[in-house]
């Protein structure tokens, strides 16, 4: 078996495990290495950019290596390690799963069960928000992830095997752990902010066209998700979440942004497209739009494997 044909196996049947299982709730191979990172930590850390660069190579380096090693396998074995890995880095059924059940307690006025499932989503405050705040901060984390969580994945699996998927996902949870602009991590989590910036900056903007070109999903037009990101994406703070989120918005037709609570702070962040702020029927438009746009990612990953084949 050739290694594109291997490759596109890989991410196909790592995909279908996904949707079959989700993610493993023990033993996770992503918090196993959030929990290496940490300790990591305790010897690189200090309040400098010159750190946080190293912190980010060892981290990541680390394991790309391990992605290097485990793709030497050929044939049937190359694709259980390329599904292994694709199951592992992506977060697509998940995802899915928190939006309906982010859906559900929004509609049954259960503001409380919503407050304690916001934090699987994103990193907002949830005890300062209502209702409406709720439904905007789901489906704005439901946008962003969309990208981060699937297309990024499959992308960087489509170009790089085992070591693009397994570095991609070591990128994004670096990210995620230090990348904010807090005392602590403004310098030391400067590398790691700006190697996902670069990491997604290609996936944001597939996630943007196929959310376009699905727009009509959601009862949307491709127009609109184009003109929103055209006109709002730049003025984001995020040089991926603002095309992802303003395309999403375009779509479904909403206003996204505003005044955002963090746990380090309050952002306010620029409007996003036209429209009134989301509902939760809107939040379950979203979720149909992100699970659209996860198999629209494969059909593009398996294409490129096919052109690396050739």
């Amino acid at each position: 078996m050739r290694k594109g044909t291997s490759t596109a196996a890989g991410l196909v049947l790592g995909f279908v495990i996904d949707r079959v299982f989700a993610d493993p709730r023990r033993w996770h191979p992503v918090a196993g290495f959030g929990s290496a990172a940490v300790a990591l930590e305790k010897s690189t850390y200090a309040d400098d950019r010159r750190a946080g660069v190293v912190h980010e190579v060892v981290a990541v380096g680390s394991v790309v290596g391990v992605g290097v090693l485990a793709s030497r396998g050929r044939g049937y074995g190359g694709v259980l390690v390329t599904a292994l890995a694709t199951w592992t880095a992506l977060g697509g059924r998940s995802l899915v799963r928190a939006g309906h059940a982010m859906a559900d307690r929004l509609e049954a006025e259960d503001l409380t069960g919503a407050r304690e499932l916001l934090p699987s989503l994103c990193g907002r405050d949830p005890s300062v928000l209502d209702a409406e705040g709720l439904a905007r901060a789901a489906l704005e984390s439901i946008a962003e992830n969309t990208s981060d969580a699937a297309v990024a994945p499959l992308l960087w699996g489509a170009v790089a095997g085992v070591p693009g998927v397994l570095g991609y996902r070591a990128v994004n949870t670096l990210d995620a752990m230090i990348g904010y602009r807090n005392e602590r991590y403004e310098r030391f989590g400067w590398a790691a902010a700006r190697t996902d910036d670069v990491a997604n900056l290609v996936p944001a903007r597939v996630t943007g066209l196929l959310t376009a070109g699905l727009a009509s999903l959601v009862g949307g037009k491709p127009s609109g998700a184009l003109r929103a990101w055209r006109r709002d994406a730049a003025e984001h703070p995020s040089p991926n979440a603002g095309v992802v989120e303003a395309a999403m918005a375009g779509a479904l037709g909403i206003r996204l942004g505003g005044r955002t609570q963090y746990r380090h702070g309050i952002e306010l962040r620029p409007t996003l497209g036209d429209g009134p702020t989301p509902s939760p029927a809107d939040l379950r438009r979203a979720v149909r739009m992100s699970a659209g746009v996860q198999v629209g990612a494969l059909a593009v990953a398996v294409a490129i494997s096919a052109l690396r084949r050739r």
